[in-house]
């Protein structure tokens, strides 16, 4: 047999038994017969609370961004409160002379999704998001790459947010 020929036939094995798992898109597919909304809807059912800080406001914007496709909810099923967003730099790299070339910026905070109804928590996570950056001679470049490293960082938080979220809500809670 040769080499592609078997490359073929593992990829036609692992479909034929993907299929057969139970594994069913997230994002994507054929709403079934028992699911009445799709995780899309579902995240738009969501009211999501101011969040403190620089780092919140764009945090909030990247969320209503994901969440919001259709305009803001009339009445959310699902209210989400996240803390305040707390950051820790760290440098690592350090050269001979003990002068950091990198810098490790760490973001964390905690996201608290409450059904309306009840006010009573549903979801509860601890998200954390490290990233790095270089730290340059010049004060401004180093400034320019840490806000850059930072708002990567805001928007992966907020792909980490959607995520939990929209896993949550399909199961069917």
């Amino acid at each position: 047999m040769s080499m592609k020929f078997m490359s073929y036939f593992v990829v036609m094995v692992a479909c034929v038994l993907l299929t057969g798992c139970g594994f069913e898109p997230l994002y994507g597919g054929a709403p079934t017969a028992s699911a009445e909304k799709t995780v899309t809807q579902g995240l738009d059912q969501v009211d999501i609370n101011l969040i403190p800080n620089a780092e919140g406001v764009f945090l909030r914007n990247a969320l209503i961004d994901r969440f919001y496709q259709n305009g803001y909810p009339a009445q959310p099923a699902y209210t989400l409160t996240i803390d305040e967003i707390k950051q820790s730099k760290s440098d690592f790299d350090i050269t001979i002379d003990s002068e950091a070339t990198r810098r490790q910026l760490t973001l964390s905070t905690r996201l608290i999704l409450s059904d309306v109804g009840t006010l009573k928590p549903v979801l509860e996570r601890k998200i954390k998001i490290v990233t790095s950056y270089d730290v340059i001679g010049s004060q401004f470049s180093t400034r320019i790459a840490e806000d850059d490293a930072r708002k990567a960082a805001l928007n992966d938080l907020a792909r980490q947010i959607e995520t939990h979220i929209a896993l949550f809500l399909s199961q069917g809670q």
